[in-house]
């Protein structure tokens, strides 16, 4: 059997114009409202950044990939000790931005079924984050993840 690499997809339509959709995803400070707690810098081609996440106690590298303006990022992070490769496009709807992430890197075997299940999830959760906070001024992750930690 051959083994081939597993892809996650996920997208969401968002009643925002793509710039500011744009903005919440390159900006740390807009991010710290539907994502991370802190990031070390805006995305910007080829910087190392890092973020915090609120229901993690660890920092996670960030290595920003391309940047086409309004249209496309995509950045590398680790993920099992292999560096995925994560892509967000941005495309019109009418007045509306559909926002398309990918995640890719791992192996069809039980190590990446149990990422693919995982991470698909958070890329779902990221997008309504994403949409919640653009829309409605709400922070979704806000007290939603402390039972992971037993707090």
């Amino acid at each position: 059997m051959e083994k081939k690499e597993l892809i996650i997809k996920a997208a969401i339509q968002i009643l925002r114009p793509i710039p500011e959709v744009f903005e919440a995803i390159i900006d740390p400070k807009k991010m710290s409202n539907y994502f991370i707690s802190e990031g070390s810098g805006r995305m910007e081609e080829g910087k190392e950044i890092v973020w915090k996440f609120p229901e993690f106690d660890m920092q996670f590298p960030i290595t920003v990939g391309k940047i086409e303006k309004d249209n496309y990022v995509s950045y590398y992070w680790e993920v099992n000790k292999k560096k995925n490769l994560v892509e967000m496009t941005l495309s019109s709807f009418g007045k509306d931005t559909v926002v398309t992430i990918t995640e890719k890197g791992m192996e069809n075997n039980e190590e990446g079924i149990s990422w693919l299940m995982g991470n698909t999830e958070g890329w779902a959760n990221f997008l309504a984050c994403l949409k919640a906070y653009l829309e409605y001024g709400i922070n979704l992750r806000k007290g939603a993840f402390e039972f992971r930690n037993g707090e």
